[in-house]
């Protein structure tokens, strides 16, 4: 394995073992807190702001129970950021192949 190989391993190493600090490091230093979104807290604050609101839309389907929700929101996820990643991808392979054809 070549220097450039081995000091790129070391750099994606790091970078690895830095996002799984970042990730996890929250969840020991708060355990047994409450995680909640966004949209808890934005109905707190509207009901806490005025009472008597009355939500204008309803939505067209709720989901049968919160693991269903968490799936389709994963799903959603992983959807986006594989066409992203797709993207991505397809523009530089295409910025590569301009550059040999030069």
């Amino acid at each position: 394995m070549s220097a450039a190989t081995k000091n790129l391993a070391l750099k994606n190493s790091i970078l690895v073992l830095v996002v799984v600090i970042l990730t996890v490091l929250p969840l020991v230093i708060q355990s047994g807190a409450e995680f909640g979104g966004a949209d808890g807290q934005a109905k707190q604050v509207i009901t806490e702001t005025n009472p008597n609101y009355q939500p204008w839309f309803q939505s067209v389907w709720e989901p049968p129970s919160g693991e269903i929700e968490s799936l389709l929101f994963a799903l959603q996820a992983a959807l986006g950021s594989g066409f992203v990643g797709y993207y991505l991808g397809y523009v530089r392979g295409r910025k590569k192949q301009q550059e040999q054809d030069d």
